[in-house]
């Protein structure tokens, strides 16, 4: 069964290494508290605002070891007046039996106001 995990994360400046660093640290956790391997992934979706245009935050994928062949794509976010700023969102289709109300969703940053009632606890960092 494939069930989308979610992750979001914000940047403080629009500049690559920002970008790809915060992406990876989201992926990371994303990884480790659902307990994800590469092999289980059916694609990642990763989004921007419109205000992050100095990476694409799909590289950050490629830092981690035996993801090479994941498809990722990234795309821009809606342009909502009220959005949130700096924002980078991930949405990782991936093959699991695990309940979808076991599923850890991660909000880093600034993003954790886009789902505090997906608020976990940080599991194992």
């Amino acid at each position: 069964m494939i069930r989308g995990i979610r992750g979001a994360t914000t940047v403080t400046e629009n500049i690559e290494d920002e970008i790809i660093e915060a992406t990876e640290i989201l992926l990371r956790q994303m990884i480790e508290q659902n307990k994800i391997e590469a092999n289980m992934v059916a694609s990642v979706f990763i989004s921007v605002t419109e205000d992050i245009t100095a990476a694409f935050p799909a590289k950050a994928i490629r830092l981690i070891n035996g993801w090479t062949f994941v498809p990722v794509m990234c795309m821009r976010e809606i342009p909502v007046p009220s959005a949130l700023a700096k924002c980078i969102r991930v949405m990782m289709h991936v093959n699991t039996m695990i309940p979808q109300e076991e599923i850890s969703h991660i909000y880093l940053g600034n993003a954790i106001s886009l789902r505090p009632d997906l608020k976990v606890e940080n599991k194992s960092l």
